[in-house]
């Protein structure tokens, strides 16, 4: 399959089969992704948090407005930036902006890397920022960012609809 194959069939999944357990070598395929994405200055001020415990993540879906479905997945990740890392370099710049595109790239290559091994995933960024990080026990340089919700899909949504090209992109010549 192709990159542009796996970008088209990425879907957000709220809905996955419970209890089954991710192999160890795709976890350590989406950590690679991860870690691998590009990041200003190549500071990679940036820190993941795999959480497999029923108990977290129950608290992290309340944590999130309720969003239940982060209870029944097999996996969620906490994507946090780090923003004393980042600040040393860019100042509040680097905080407010860098961070945040940093955190970003990290997961959406993860969520590619997820597809195409036969994972769902859902991009959670509606949280309620200080609960997740009281319930993580993050420093205060640790913001998190987004919540991705990781498993084995038991849906499969249709599409949905996209801009046109010409809508989204405009040429300059």
């Amino acid at each position: 399959m192709s990159a542009l194959d796996i970008v088209v069939k990425r879907r957000s999944i709220r809905s996955y089969i419970p209890k089954k357990e991710i192999p160890t070598k795709i976890l350590d395929k989406l950590k690679e992704a991860l870690i691998w994405a590009p990041s200003a200055g190549n500071l990679q001020a940036r820190k993941f948090y795999f959480v497999f415990k029923d108990e977290t993540k129950s608290k992290l879906a309340q944590g999130a407005l309720g969003q239940d479905f982060i209870a029944r997945c097999s996996l969620v990740i906490v994507c946090c930036a780090d923003l004393e890392k980042v600040s040393k370099t860019y100042g509040k710049r680097g905080e407010k902006l860098y961070s945040i595109c940093d955190v970003s790239a990290s997961i959406q290559n993860m969520l590619l890397a997820a597809t195409e091994n036969g994972l769902g995933t859902c991009w959670i960024s509606a949280f309620n920022e200080a609960k997740i990080s009281q319930i993580m026990n993050l420093s205060e340089s640790l913001k998190p960012i987004a919540l991705v919700t990781v498993g084995y899909p038991n849906e499969s949504p249709e599409p949905p609809k996209r801009v046109s090209k010409e809508e989204a992109v405009e040429e300059i010549k």
